[in-house]
């Protein structure tokens, strides 16, 4: 297959050696996880997890290019004889990194908040599944471009980066991943992924399921108290309950305004990232030892950001 030069790729040896301290830094959490579990979670869940919805705000391809598991499936990702993935083995694979985000974000609740080990052994064998899946398939469509559970998140925060960035792992493209790349199409890359964006029929795909319930899983999220295990169930059945809410709510509106995907996507984007970080920014600021009044002003910085991106997503769209 005939290579295609990327002409916004950004080699900068820096990209290289902050995927190396990327790796490096795993191996620490995942260390630090079993040792030092409370300074450990406390670390890795309110004061670094909350930064990156902002950060793929500003553009996803900041963390793309340095991401761990990316540079893991990149090890074996070298392949260019690997035939490229079928549109529905890719549907398939997208639908598999959703059910794993929808599965391991409340898991937090009743397992993943607490228990340090269990944390480090799940990372550990994504990790697995990362390097593993990179020589299975050609360069980046066993994982980063398929199965990642991020990756609906980036796509659909990604849509309109305040950032143009261009990614520093791909030199070339031999299109291993035939549709919805986010490293090749950006913005674009959730448009790709759902069938007939100008149609009524995106809305049922596995990705279209996804951005319509998402809003109501982050409010189910948020809304859920950390307990035992023994209320997985529990937990499970509220963040199902919102987004179900949020599923319905959305696609009856959608269908009675008979409103475009290109005008539903960038609000759903807005809506989920502004539910989010209504949570999130003051808990953030808490967590850096800043007042209630700091976080306040944190919510309402990251909201207006928030409006930025979407007036401009908006524009774009329907110029």
């Amino acid at each position: 297959m005939t290579a295609i030069r990327l002409p916004l790729v950004n080699a900068h040896p820096l990209w290289g050696v902050a995927r190396l301290i990327g790796v490096l830094i795993t191996v620490v959490l995942l260390a630090g996880l079993v040792l030092w579990p409370d300074q450990s979670l406390h670390l890795l869940w309110n004061m670094v997890i909350p930064i990156l919805p902002a950060v793929f705000l500003v553009n996803p391809l900041l963390w793309r290019n340095v991401c761990p598991l990316a540079t893991l499936n990149e090890l074996g990702g070298k392949r260019r004889d690997a035939p490229v993935p079928s549109q529905g083995l890719l549907v398939a694979g997208w639908g598999v990194g959703i059910v794993l985000l929808l599965l391991m974000v409340p898991a937090r609740h009743f397992l993943f908040n607490e228990q340090g080990a269990v944390l480090a052994w799940t990372i550990g064998g994504v990790a697995v599944l990362a390097l593993a899946t990179g020589f299975l398939a050609s360069r980046r469509a066993g994982f980063c471009n398929t199965l990642c559970p991020v990756l609906p998140v980036e796509k659909l925060y990604g849509q309109s980066p305040l950032l143009r960035i261009g990614t520093s792992r791909c030199a070339d493209c031999n299109r291993c991943t035939a549709t919805g790349c986010i490293d090749l199409a950006g913005r674009k890359s959730l448009a790709q992924s759902l069938p007939g964006p100008r149609g009524g029929q995106w809305m049922v795909s596995p990705v279209g399921i996804f951005v319509a319930l998402f809003p109501g899983f982050i409010y189910g999220y948020f809304t859920t108290e950390d307990g035992p295990l023994s209320t997985a169930l529990a937990t499970y059945g509220t963040v199902a309950l919102w987004s179900g809410v949020s599923l319905a709510l959305i696609f009856t509106f959608v269908q009675v305004a008979r409103l475009r995907a290109a005008v539903v996507l960038p609000i759903l984007g807005g809506l989920s990232l502004g539910v989010y970080y209504w949570f999130a920014a003051p808990k953030l600021a808490d967590a850096y030892g800043a007042s209630a009044t700091v976080g306040v002003g944190l919510r309402v910085g990251l909201l207006v950001l928030i409006a930025v991106w979407l007036v401009r997503a908006l524009r774009r769209e329907l110029a």
